[in-house]
């Protein structure tokens, strides 16, 4: 049996896929789906950024607290 790595799908792959898509959720669910997983992206994203910037802000603090001892 010969497998293929997921990065090698091909077109027939992909269109397979999107059939198969439609075909559980219909076309009027597949706008509401992805609307859905990119507030979801977004919210992902906006939360890593939060993340960043704390830790970049973090050693300013310990900056900060040194000089005041």
């Amino acid at each position: 049996m010969l497998t293929y790595p997921l990065i090698m799908i091909g077109t027939w792959e992909i269109v397979v896929i999107v059939l198969v898509i439609l075909l559980l959720f219909g076309g009027k669910k597949i706008p509401e789906f992805m609307k859905g997983l990119g507030k979801g992206v977004k919210s992902f994203k906006e939360g890593m950024n939060e993340v960043e910037k704390e830790i970049k802000a973090e050693p300013t603090e310990k900056q900060e607290e040194k000089k005041e001892q």
